[in-house]
């Protein structure tokens, strides 16, 4: 008898939408690390631009400071993302250790100091959770895969009294890696991001050409992202995703 899947499902973006913690998050990181920057409360609207180009925590915490700049390339209009980020974090003389470390420090005294606060910061996506309870009468298993520290996806989780099958962070390698790993257990995999790039290393990935490989549509997706999708990726719209799993395109 074929096995059910196992839908591995991205976190930010996908389950739970966390825009303002990332601002408040990455603003107080930032400040712990330049006391002098001035960075307003609410997030920019440069900020929540440029979050479907962020991959890693870090990011988010450089984004920050370099929003002080007005001559910073990395957050400017039009700018080669990727390629201002070494630029960026030697103008600062920082390096991701450095701000990745800071950032989860933040997050720690926060659930520490106020857990409700910090959990407010987050909401899950309308039928996310009820969705992901009626997998099991589906025959199918899922598990979260998620570039933010397994410890405080599994916090989020918890409070929303969701298991998943396995938790995996930044802390367990990349995304292509830890898909690799689960190809041992020898049941279809279904994986479910809302960031394209991402989806697109998967599939040029060998040994994960049998991944079933979704884009969400309600995610932080940038505005041409949705556009001429590569043969092995699908959208999945939200009356799709709480479609049966038979269905899904």
């Amino acid at each position: 008898m074929t096995p059910g899947p196992l839908l591995v499902f991205d976190f930010d973006g996908v389950l739970v939408d966390g825009m303002a913690e990332y601002w408040w998050a990455a603003r107080k990181a930032a400040l712990r690390l330049r006391p002098d920057l001035t960075l307003p409360e609410q997030a920019p609207v440069a900020f929540a631009r440029l979050r479907p180009l962020i991959h890693k925590g870090w990011e988010m915490v450089l984004v920050a400071a370099e929003l002080s700049r007005s001559s910073s390339a990395l957050t400017a209009p039009g700018a080669g993302y990727d390629q201002a980020l070494a630029p960026a974090l030697a103008h600062w003389g920082w390096s991701p250790e450095t701000l990745q470390t800071t950032l989860e420090e933040v997050r720690r005294q926060a659930i520490a100091a106020d857990r409700s606060h910090w959990l407010a910061l987050h909401r899950p996506y309308p039928g996310v959770p009820q969705r992901l309870r009626a997998l099991a009468a589906e025959a199918a298993d899922w598990a979260v895969l998620t570039t933010k520290g397994g410890a405080f996806a599994r916090e989020l989780l918890a409070a929303q009294d969701l298991v998943p099958l396995y938790t995996f962070g930044h802390e367990d390698g990349s995304k292509p890696e830890v898909l690799l790993r689960l190809r041992t257990l020898q049941r279809p995999l279904w994986f479910i991001e809302d960031r394209r790039p991402t989806l697109e290393a998967v599939r040029a990935t060998a040994g994960l050409e049998a991944v079933r490989c979704f884009l969400v549509s309600w995610g932080y997706l940038g505005p041409h992202d949705l556009i001429g999708l590569p043969e092995g990726l699908a959208v999945l719209e939200p009356a799709a995703f709480a479609a049966p799993l038979a269905t899904w395109p």
